[in-house]
């Protein structure tokens, strides 16, 4: 996909922002998941959590997403 802005409109958008929508919703779904399978429970401090899971998950998406 690379990282060349879209031009929607005359307005230019980065891909980027479309890999942290994605990330986010990935986010989401494994939250929901913790939550399900009761592991939750095992989560000291669960803001910090969650915004490590998000950087990881968008590292992913960028590196399989992203440019070559």
């Amino acid at each position: 996909m690379g990282l060349r802005e879209w031009s929607i409109g005359g307005v230019l958008l980065s891909p980027f922002l479309f890999y942290m929508a994605l990330a986010f919703a990935i986010t989401i779904g494994l939250r929901a998941l913790l939550h399900l399978t009761g592991l939750h429970r095992w989560i000291w401090h669960e803001a910090l959590f969650d915004v490590a899971l998000f950087v990881c998950v968008l590292a992913l998406v960028t590196t399989v997403l992203g440019p070559l």
